[in-house]
């Protein structure tokens, strides 16, 4: 199976060529367009700033939320928290019994459309594919829209939902008999606590 490529990297590696094309202005134009930008955007306050950033939740609230199903090894979990020069902040852990490995984790991308719109264009679509071999197609998990890949070959597959439009929980397994086993991992997580996190 391929390394799971969380979202968020993805999403940080879409944005690059604009960074780019920043990093080549001058000293002035970029001093003078930062100016102008700070004056036009209104100061950050309950509701956000003028782009609808809020300031990304706690790891440890993240990591409390964080599956642990009886009958699986679990690893330490991890996490990271960023306020610039992009707002999110993740958690993860990794499952394993016997050959099967499952990665769960779960962003907060602090309202970024930069990190949602990957999966909110993915489902929009209604994106199905599927053979008898694998399948992807958009899926609803509660109330949560997500995305869902299987490959029966490689016993892998990979179930991501998206939370009050904001939260990511991707659900990344390798060596699983059958992709019922991502949504019962999915299962061990409360959507509901994680909707009402601010």
């Amino acid at each position: 199976m391929r390394p799971m490529v969380p979202m968020v990297v993805m999403a940080l590696l879409a944005s690059a060529p604009v960074a780019f094309i920043a990093c080549g202005k001058s000293g002035q134009e970029q001093q003078s367009e930062a100016t102008r930008k700070s004056a036009d955007e209104p100061q950050k306050g309950a509701e956000g700033t003028a782009r609808g950033l809020v300031d990304p939740v706690s790891v440890k609230e993240l990591i409390a939320l964080l599956p642990a199903p009886a009958g699986w090894q679990r690893e330490r979990p991890t996490g990271e928290r960023l306020t610039a020069p992009v707002h999110f902040a993740d958690a993860m852990v990794r499952l394993m019994k016997g050959d099967a490995t499952v990665t769960a984790k779960i962003t907060d991308s602090a309202l970024n459309q930069v990190l949602v719109e990957p999966l909110t264009i993915l489902m929009a679509s209604h994106h199905e594919r599927g053979s008898s071999r694998e399948y992807e197609k958009a899926v609803t998990v509660g109330d949560a829209p997500g995305f869902e890949k299987w490959d029966s070959k490689t016993k892998s597959g990979n179930l991501t939902v998206m939370v009050n439009k904001r939260f990511i929980v991707e659900i990344d397994g390798s060596g699983i008999d059958d992709p019922k086993v991502l949504h019962e991992i999915l299962d061990k997580i409360d959507l509901g606590k994680l909707a009402d996190l601010k």
